[in-house]
């Protein structure tokens, strides 16, 4: 299931003062059933960012508060330089890789590697 700007919880520590609500959210399940609670990390399969002037934000701030949280893939498009950087591997609120994919590079999530795509389709849209 995919969302759009929905809010999601992060790390007990972070809860108080953070609910972000990435660009585009990965659910392993339906978000109907988040009608009273918001998601937890352990229900997000991808979480991702789409950064033209939030860029270094979402590099570093976002990305420390989602590895916090536990959160196995944290995806990034640049739109600046046209690239998607994947973090993934999340131990002691950082993540343990971190790898940055050109346009011309196909690209598959954690929960779907048999579904690779091309980083250029998504500057098409």
């Amino acid at each position: 299931m995919v969302n759009m700007h929905a809010p999601i919880d992060v790390a007990p520590q972070d809860n108080p003062t953070n609910e972000p609500q990435p660009d585009v959210i990965v659910l392993k399940r339906s978000y109907t059933g988040f009608r009273t609670t918001t998601p937890q990390p352990e229900d997000l399969e991808l979480v991702v960012e789409v950064s033209d002037t939030s860029l270094v934000f979402d590099l570093t701030t976002k990305a420390a508060l989602y590895a916090r949280a536990g959160i196995q893939e944290y995806w990034v498009f640049d739109i600046t330089r046209r690239q998607l950087v994947v973090h993934s591997q999340p131990v002691a609120g950082r993540y343990g890789e971190i790898v940055v994919y050109s346009e011309n590079e196909a690209v598959a999530p954690l929960a779907a590697p048999q579904k690779p795509f091309c980083v250029a389709d998504v500057f098409l849209l």
